[in-house]
C-alpha cells in the first residue's frame, strides 16, 4: 500500500508532501488546486509495475502535456528548473518502504532523459493491480476506441484508454466469493440489471431486455463500470483504485449506494483516492463509515499562492473545508430570502 506522495515544483506544486491512509483518501479543494494530479502521479505510479513501462513514459501518456515535452511539467517559473514527484509504498511481505523519484527540467523534451531514482527495480518487482476511473465515461465508446489509440496519435490522456482495456478483463474463473456477490447485488438493484458484452459493446441486461449503453443515463454507467472492475477481479485486496469526481453526472441519491460500496472495498483491502466537489459525497462517507474504516479527508487549499493541504481523520476536523462553506453560505441566502419575503 502506499504511503506517502510528494512534489517539489512539479506541475501546480511548489512544495507538498501528503500522508496516505491505507484505506480511503478523499481530495477536496477549489478548482486548480491540484487534486485529478495526484490522482494521476498515484496512477501512474502504481500502473507501470503491471504494465513494466518506464514512469516518465507513463507519467507523460497520463499528464499528456502540449507536444508531448516532459519539461512542461515543471511548475512553471523563469529561469531553469527542476521538478519531481516521489511517491512511497509499504511491502507489506518484506516489511520495508520503497521510494521511487521522478524528475524532470524544464528543458526536459523526451521522457528518457527524465531522471529516475529510488528503488525503481525492486520497486517494479512488487506488482500493484490499479485502476483509474476519469471523469468521463468510457464503457459507451469503447467500441473500436483500443484500436484507434494503439494505431493512432490521437490525443487523449492514456486513462481512457487503460480503463477501457480493465474493463474488457474477462471475468474471474471459478464461484464469485461471498463479499464480491454481496457488492455485486447491490450494484445490480441499484442499476436493475447486470452487465453483459458482446462485441466490445456493453448492455444492461434485465427482465425487459438489452439496453445498449449509449442509451443509459451516464450515472447507470458508474455503477455499471463498477460491477464490472469487482467481477472480473479488477478491485480485490491489495488493488488500488483511483477515481476522478466519482459524483459527475450521478444523481445525488446514487451516492448513498455508491459510499456504501467504496467502504466495502476498503474494509477488504482496497486502497481508495477519490477527489470530490460534492456535499453528498462527504456527508455520505461522515455518515456510513465506522470506527474502524479509514478515511482520510485531504483539504487543498492556497497560502500566499501555493498550494498547502491539512489532512484529517474527521468529517467536522476538515479545515479549510470549500465544500461545506459554500453548502453553508446557500443556505444562508436561502434562509435570507425567505425571511424578506416574509417582512414583504
Amino acid at each position: 500500500m502506499l504511503e506517502k506522495i510528494k512534489f517539489e515544483k512539479f506541475t501546480a506544486f511548489e512544495s507538498l508532501e501528503i500522508p496516505l491512509s491505507t484505506g480511503i483518501n478523499i481530495f477536496i479543494g477549489a478548482n486548480g488546486t491540484g487534486k485529478t494530479h495526484i490522482l494521476k502521479a498515484i496512477y501512474a505510479a502504481c500502473e507501470v509495475t503491471q504494465s513494466q513501462k518506464s514512469l516518465a513514459d507513463k507519467t507523460n501518456r497520463v499528464f499528456l502535456p502540449s507536444g508531448k515535452q516532459m519539461g512542461r511539467l515543471v511548475k512553471r517559473a523563469r529561469g531553469n528548473l527542476s521538478g519531481y514527484f516521489e511517491v512511497t509504498r509499504r511491502i507489506a511481505e518484506r516489511q520495508k518502504s520503497l521510494t521511487i523519484r521522478l524528475s524532470v527540467t524544464n528543458h526536459t523534451k523526451e521522457p528518457e532523459t527524465a531522471t529516475l531514482s529510488g528503488a525503481y527495480k525492486q520497486w517494479l518487482e512488487h506488482s500493484l493491480e490499479s485502476v483509474y476511473i476519469p471523469v468521463k465515461d468510457m464503457m459507451a465508446n469503447a467500441p473500436g476506441f483500443r484500436s484507434l489509440y494503439n494505431l493512432r496519435n490521437i490525443h487523449f490522456e492514456e486513462v481512457y484508454a487503460d480503463i477501457i482495456d480493465r474493463v474488457f478483463l474477462g471475468f474471474l474463473r471459478g464461484p464469485t466469493d461471498s463479499r464480491r456477490k454481496q457488492l455485486l447485488d447491490i450494484l445490480q438493484r441499484a442499476m436493475d440489471g447486470k452487465i453483459i458484452s458482446q462485441n466490445e459493446e456493453f448492455f444492461l441486461k434485465n427482465q425487459q431486455g438489452e439496453l445498449e449503453f449509449t442509451l443509459l443515463a451516464e450515472g447507470i454507467r458508474k455503477l455499471g463500470l463498477l460491477w464490472v472492475l469487482i467481477q472480473n477481479g479488477t478491485l480485490l485486496n491489495g488493488s488500488i483504485l483511483c477515481w476522478d469526481e466519482p459524483e459527475a453526472n450521478l444523481n445525488p441519491k446514487l451516492m448513498r449506494t455508491v459510499v456504501e460500496i467504496l467502504l466495502e472495498l476498503q474494509r477488504m483491502g482496497v486502497q481508495i483516492f477519490l477527489t470530490t466537489h460534492d456535499y453528498v459525497v462527504l456527508k455520505e462517507f461522515d455518515l456510513q463509515a465506522q470506527n474502524t474504516d479509514k478515511v482520510l479527508f485531504h483539504s487543498l487549499y492556497r497560502n500566499l499562492g501555493e498550494i498547502e493541504v491539512a489532512s484529517t481523520e474527521s468529517y467536522l476536523n476538515i479545515c479549510p473545508n470549500v465544500i461545506d462553506d459554500t453548502f453553508g453560505s446557500v443556505v444562508d441566502r436561502e434562509i435570507k430570502k425567505y425571511m424578506g419575503n416574509l417582512g414583504k
